[in-house]
């Protein structure tokens, strides 16, 4: 008997983990023959070469992420992990990741361009240029043939149809496009008058990336970023980037949604200006009204007041006010003449030096009247103020001890009146009517 025997399905088992851990996120590369694709969504394949075939299986997820149609034929890249389909002992790649043959020197020499560029500062925000908001001529770079040329039409038609289209054809794919896009850019700008475009958009239907690749050209993004109209880029589907895409000044992600947004829709605008127009005929209608009410009223009140008359009449008011304010003055002055003749009378009948005589004679008498009578009221204050003075001091303490009794106070000599105001061991001091005691208190 054998040391030890493997089951069919032991034994896959384990080779099937020695592959996958020898041999994950590996890429293989070949062509693609025998594609199934059943009702599931996977996809089977073979990858062969000259000397050797490979199956493969691509599952549903994975492929709904690919930016390309799988089929026989295609050189193809794909990136997974080796591993065992037990049911039949058959060891197989299972893909995440397929890619056109080339696809990754595409990649690599897209990214270097990429780093190139965003280092000049091409991809700055602050360079990009705004969009014309209500553009009146838009010149298109693209295939006059194809799918996307078309539906920009289409939605321009629908959505602003006064806006004139400069269509300027250029190759969209193989050696010559990258050449013709870049003549389109510099012919539409330097067009002149009405041909003069106040929008560019190049652009062109999805696809994979060498599909795309003149617009990764750096001498179309050069002319992209140098040109002085605006530039939207509307190419391929909205997972594809291109280098037009970041050098230009509005990256769209489909070439119908480069024509939706390069012009403002039109239905809605008209009835926005619709309802602005409604509104201003309503308010002009309205003003004009109340302005001819008004012309109407001030006519009205013009003819029944007659501007002639009322100055006719101001006139001869004037006249008259002017005529009393002389008289008034007149009055006046007779007034305050007589007035001061009258006190000129009183004054001389008064005669001051007589007045002057008799006030002396009254000062002299209250001088002496005040002399009398000082001496009597000071020495009466002084009475009062000694019986006063012998009463207080009939009242202080020193007189009450003198008639025999006693003080005592605490130790901050405050006067003791109560017995709850000393305690045990207090200092108290009694004060005699020839001395004090001092005490402590028991």
């Amino acid at each position: 008997m054998p040391d030890e025997v493997y089951s069919v399905s032991d034994i896959t088992a384990d080779i099937r983990g020695s592959l996958e851990d020898q041999f994950s996120g590996i890429w293989v590369e070949g062509e693609i023959s025998n594609h199934r694709l059943p009702a599931s969504g996977h996809h089977y394949f073979t990858l062969k070469d000259s000397f050797a075939q490979l199956s493969c299986v691509l599952f549903r997820g994975a492929a709904a992420k690919l930016p390309m149609t799988l089929k026989d034929g295609m050189q193809v890249q794909i990136r997974g992990n080796i591993s065992v389909y037990e049911a039949r002992g058959q060891y197989q790649l299972i893909a995440q990741t397929v890619q056109a043959k080339g696809a990754g020197d595409l990649q690599a020499k897209f990214e270097e361009l990429k780093r190139k560029l965003e280092a000049e500062g091409l991809f700055d925000s602050e360079k990009k240029k705004p969009l014309p908001p209500f553009p009146k001529t838009i010149g298109i770079v693209t295939s006059p043939t194809g799918a996307a040329i078309r539906d920009m039409v289409n939605v321009f038609a629908r959505r602003a149809p006064w806006v004139k289209l400069l269509i300027h054809p250029a190759r969209v794919q193989g050696d010559e496009a990258a050449g013709e896009i870049v003549e389109g850019i510099h012919v539409l700008e330097k067009a002149e008058g009405f041909s003069r475009p106040d929008l560019i958009i190049v652009a062109r239907g999805g696809g994979s990336i060498e599909d795309l690749w003149s617009f990764n050209e750096e001498i179309v993004a050069r002319a992209i970023a140098d040109c002085s109209i605006p530039v939207m880029s509307g190419v391929g589907h909205e997972i594809d980037f291109t280098m037009a895409d970041f050098v230009a000044d509005r990256r769209e992600p489909t070439p119908s949604a480069a024509a939706e947004n390069a012009t403002p829709d039109g239905t809605a605008l008209h009835r926005h200006l619709s309802v602005i127009s409604d509104a201003l005929d309503s308010r002009t209608v309205n003003a004009f009204g109340r302005l001819k009410k008004e012309v109407l009223s001030l006519k009205r009140e013009l003819d029944a007041h007659q501007p002639r008359r009322r100055i006719q009449s101001r006139i001869q008011t004037l006249d008259f006010l002017g005529e009393k304010l002389d008289h008034i003055l007149d009055v006046r002055l007779s007034s305050a003449k007589a007035d001061l003749q009258s006190v000129g009378r009183a004054w001389s009948a008064i005669r001051p030096e007589r007045v002057s005589s008799l006030g002396r004679e009254r000062l002299q008498l209250v001088n002496c009247r005040l002399e009398e009578v000082t001496p009597s009221r000071i020495r009466d204050g002084r009475q009062n103020i000694e019986a006063l003075g012998a009463m207080l001091q009939s009242l202080s303490p020193d007189a009450t001890v003198k008639r025999g009794f006693s003080l005592t106070l605490d130790s901050d000599g405050n006067p003791i009146t109560k017995i709850s105001e000393v305690k045990k061991g207090d200092h108290i001091t009694t004060k005699l009517s020839d001395g004090s005691i001092e005490s402590t208190v028991d």
